[in-house]
């Protein structure tokens, strides 16, 4: 079996985990790397479309199942076309199976269930703190460095982001469950964030990109079904061309690729500057909802976008050379 693939740009061919130190020098944004940041942009951006279609006759632990079965389904199909490695260690597997909890089930499983308590301007702000706890985590787990310049970027994107969807956050009542559904989404963002320091940790083993998402997935898809088991859903599908249309979007579109793109910018640009990200998702939702809902741009939120920009800009620019 032929493993030129694993040599491709989505599948780093990096063997000796200490050759990728911590502390390297950020990568160069070219081409490729603009474009697999664009595109996880984009891609994540309009899947709150998908999201918003499955919501009402299938549970949402079962629409999030049939995601990532499907989503896994057409990634072990990617490998086993391309040649991709699938034996690892015993050690390795550990590590997917903690890639699909964080990123291939619980995370969502937050963030689904803590929007039905919290406003989803608060959600989008929650989430794009990922920018923030990766850049932490980071410093933590893998000693990284963070130029001042993406630490101010990141907090500025936040503050956009916040004040964006200020209106529906400050109209929102914070009772009881109100908190209990922010503390779900701020859960969900660190098992997000977790999940970037596992695949990072993944890739600099020498695992391809691929083979490991496809084991992390169908992981992530045993614990999901193991969910939806214990609380009894109904294994069905809404036979409507919109929740079938959505449901192939999010598993092919908003897993396969898009997770494919924001990881391999996790291993090129590092978790900091590739969890800004987060900050753009709902400019681009609001972009879309303005040309497809009629969304009415106010001062405030024009200014939020600004400062969500000029964060982008400072993380990433790269830093001018030294003399």
């Amino acid at each position: 079996m032929s493993h030129a693939a694993d040599r491709a740009d989505l599948l780093p061919a990096q063997k000796d985990p200490a050759a990728a130190t911590a502390n390297a020098a950020p990568a160069r944004l070219d081409g490729t790397t603009l474009g697999l940041y664009i595109a996880t942009v984009f891609l994540w951006g309009v899947s709150w479309i998908g999201i918003r279609a499955q919501l009402g006759v299938v549970a949402p632990e079962m629409s999030v199942l049939w995601r990532f079965l499907l989503a896994a389904a057409c990634t072990w199909g990617w490998v086993v076309v391309s040649g991709m490695r699938v034996r690892f260690p015993a050690a390795d597997h550990l590590r997917f199976f903690g890639v699909g909890c964080c990123l291939f089930s619980f995370n969502f499983l937050c963030f689904y269930y803590g929007g039905l308590t919290v406003p989803s301007g608060l959600l989008s702000v929650v989430f794009s703190l990922a920018s923030i706890f990766n850049m932490v985590l980071g410093i933590v787990i893998f000693r990284q460095r963070v130029d001042a310049r993406v630490a101010l970027g990141a907090v500025l994107g936040a503050a956009g982001i916040g004040l964006l969807f200020w209106p529906e956050i400050a109209g929102a009542g914070f009772n009881a469950g109100a908190l209990w559904g922010l503390g779900l989404c701020v859960l969900g963002t660190l098992f997000f964030c977790s999940g970037n320091m596992i695949s990072t940790v993944v890739q600099r083993r020498g695992a391809p990109l691929i083979s490991a998402n496809a084991w992390a997935m169908t992981y992530g898809s045993l614990i999901l079904l193991a969910i939806n088991l214990l609380r009894g859903n109904e294994f069905i599908i809404e036979p409507t061309f919109k929740y079938i249309g959505s449901l192939v979007y999010l598993a092919i579109g908003a897993s396969v690729l898009a997770f494919a793109s924001y990881l391999t910018l996790l291993r090129r640009l590092g978790p900091a500057r590739a969890g800004y990200t987060t900050v753009l998702f709902p400019i681009v939702a609001l972009a879309v909802s303005t040309a497809v809902e009629g969304y009415v741009w106010t001062p405030l939120a024009v200014i939020g976008v600004v400062f969500a920009l000029i964060g982008n800009v400072l993380v990433l620019r790269r830093p001018a050379a030294k003399a």
